[in-house]
């Protein structure tokens, strides 16, 4: 069964969001911060991360303890946005994916699901192989001359969807639909944020290039 690990200051509203996902076959556990939860997360770590944002002081020492969960595992964190969340929010390269509260729980479970169907295996051969990089598809992880990349959720997405399109161009917009989703609200500065970070990551563990700017188009992963 996947677990779920819901982060919120409002212990009632943390409550109904796990009754609601553990009836749709999901285990849920819940906090608020503290470093004994870092423990517990380790113990059992969750498969996703739900992480509230209200728009409130308490937004940043929550995010900041998703943050610390993800060091150790690279887990998806899906945000609920209260609205007037929704005015101050930036785009952040910690979150995957967010919904509007109160969630329609049937809405979430599918969030939850597509951002998980990287560990299904589906459709999927063991490994991408470029040069020095390997992508390894049934683990989900990366290397590059044999040591670790630590990357997170949505950069590992990005970068398996480059490189097994290896020298394709594709628009920005492209992309958000096929890493994003179609229903995804951000604009073309979540990929340009995206590639950037995913670039000081592989290339700074590397001497060449992986990522490829195309003036006024996209982005493709180098050819062979």
């Amino acid at each position: 069964m996947r677990r779920v690990f819901i982060i919120a200051e409002d212990g009632d509203k943390a409550k109904k969001l796990a009754l609601g996902l553990t009836q749709n076959g999901f285990v849920c556990s819940m906090a608020s911060r503290g470093e004994e939860l870092l423990k517990q997360v380790a113990e059992q770590p969750p498969d996703v991360i739900l992480l509230t944002l209200d728009g409130r002081s308490g937004d940043a020492a929550r995010l900041e303890f998703a943050r610390k969960i993800r060091q150790e595992k690279r887990l998806p964190l899906i945000a609920l946005m209260a609205k007037p969340a929704l005015a101050s929010a930036t785009v952040s390269p910690d979150i995957d994916d967010f919904i509007v509260e109160p969630p329609d729980i049937n809405e979430l479970v599918l969030r939850i699901n597509r951002l998980l169907h990287c560990s299904s295996g589906a459709e999927q051969t063991e490994s991408v192989k470029f040069d020095d990089m390997v992508i390894d598809l049934a683990r989900c992880e990366v290397s590059i001359k044999g040591k670790p990349i630590q990357l997170t959720f949505k950069e590992y997405e990005l970068l398996r969807f480059l490189a097994s399109n290896r020298g394709r161009v594709f628009s920005r917009d492209a992309i958000l639909n096929r890493v994003w989703g179609y229903d995804y609200y951000g604009g073309d500065r979540t990929v340009d944020v995206h590639v950037r970070r995913l670039r000081s990551k592989i290339e700074e563990s590397s001497d060449q290039t992986y990522i490829e700017t195309v003036r006024n188009i996209g982005y493709r992963f180098k050819g062979a």
